[in-house]
């Protein structure tokens, strides 16, 4: 079995019943339910908690009790650095890490699969992470 984190656009997803996305996001942390644990680190739980007032409000939302939170590992900062580091070779404008990164890199140090729409970008820069995507199950 193999856990996945769940990137914070599949958790919108779901929460505003987009309708391009919502049925796809629903569909894909069941399956990766099914084959173990949904992870949340601090820095999915910091993008969607920003329209909620509490932290509480947060948990419920997120019907926390699906998913187990795991700590970003030190050693995920330094692979989110030399991931940045390339973007910006590419021409990448940011002049921070995005949070992209720090996700990318805490599912790979840990193995564990992410669920994502964001297929492209983990790809390129985190190509050993097995991704949950709309281009990988459709």
């Amino acid at each position: 079995m193999t856990d996945a984190i769940v990137d914070s656009n599949v958790l919108v997803d779901v929460w505003l019943q987009n309708p391009r996305w919502a049925d796809w996001s629903i569909r894909a942390m069941a399956w990766a339910r099914g084959q173990g644990d949904l992870i949340v680190n601090q820095i999915i739980l910091a993008e969607v908690s920003v329209p909620f007032d509490a932290p509480g409000d947060v948990d419920v939302a997120m019907a926390l009790h699906l998913f187990r939170r795991d700590s970003l590992p030190w050693e995920a900062a330094f692979i989110a650095g030399k991931a940045f580091a390339k973007y910006r070779d590419r021409g990448g404008s940011r002049h921070s890490p995005m949070p992209d990164f720090y996700i990318g890199a805490h599912a790979e140090v840990k193995g564990f699969r992410l669920v994502t729409r964001d297929h492209n970008r983990y790809r390129t820069y985190f190509p050993s992470v097995e991704l949950i995507s709309p281009e990988t199950h459709p």
